[in-house]
């Protein structure tokens, strides 16, 4: 059995769990987020 993780689902859900611990993060989270998405769509 393998376990493929996609890496946008996977972003997306530790941003969420960092905004629910630090919700003064939440600014940095997102354009951390952003700027990760982005990157890996030009890679693919």
């Amino acid at each position: 059995m393998t376990l493929h993780l996609d890496p946008i689902p996977t972003l997306s859900l530790l941003a969420g769990v960092l905004i629910l611990i630090r919700p003064k993060l939440l600014n940095y989270v997102v354009a951390l987020y952003l700027i990760a998405v982005g990157v890996i769509g030009l890679l693919r």
